[in-house]
């Protein structure tokens, strides 16, 4: 009986840590997004960003709910894509390179 007790306390943190996570990456989706709007920079396809939204809250997913490893990725995804699509709107920009940051193309 308490080996069982202590299995589903484990459980229930982990679950707790990983909702925690996926709260914190829509925040951040949310918060990139009001920032590049109020900007006047593109965001992406706006059915991106609220197809993530929709994907975190809706009950039926790729895993069960308790587990919110495919939120949290879906989430960074449309992060990833809406920062990517920075470029692509502002005219004059450079195109942005994969795999390399921005700070590493100064010499110092």
């Amino acid at each position: 009986m308490e080996k069982t007790t202590v299995l589903l306390t484990v459980a229930a943190v982990l679950a707790a840590a990983l909702l925690g996570g996926a709260v914190a990456v829509l925040v951040r989706l949310v918060r990139t997004r009001r920032e590049l709007r109020r900007a006047g920079l593109p965001t992406g396809p706006p059915w991106l960003f609220w197809g993530a939204v929709l994907y975190l809250v809706m009950p039926a997913d790729l895993l069960p709910d308790p587990i919110y490893l495919d939120d949290i990725g879906v989430l960074l995804l449309a992060l990833r894509t809406m920062r990517g699509s920075l470029g692509a709107g502002v005219p004059g920009a450079p195109p942005r390179r994969r795999g390399r940051h921005p700070a590493n193309d100064y010499a110092p």
